[in-house]
């Protein structure tokens, strides 16, 4: 998974360390677009200590969704 630019620049000028709820504020304060903000709610509520941790979490969700995906069997 890659995230979008203006998630890319917000994980970036974040200050850490930050809950999800520190992020789902501050994101909607910058005015970061629904998408961005809706991926950083499904994050479990913890305390991050850097963006790339945060990408991290993301990118293991996203690989963990494209397998489960895969293996869910097509109905005839």
């Amino acid at each position: 998974m890659t995230t979008s630019p203006d998630l890319d620049r917000f994980l970036a000028s974040m200050e850490y360390p930050a809950t999800r709820d520190d992020l789902l504020r501050e994101s909607a304060r910058d005015g970061l677009p629904a998408e961005d903000r809706r991926l950083l709610a499904e994050l479990p509520e913890q305390s991050y200590s850097a963006g790339w941790s945060i990408r991290y979490r993301l990118a293991r969700r996203s690989l963990a969704d494209a397998f489960t995906s895969a293996r869910t069997p097509v109905a005839a």
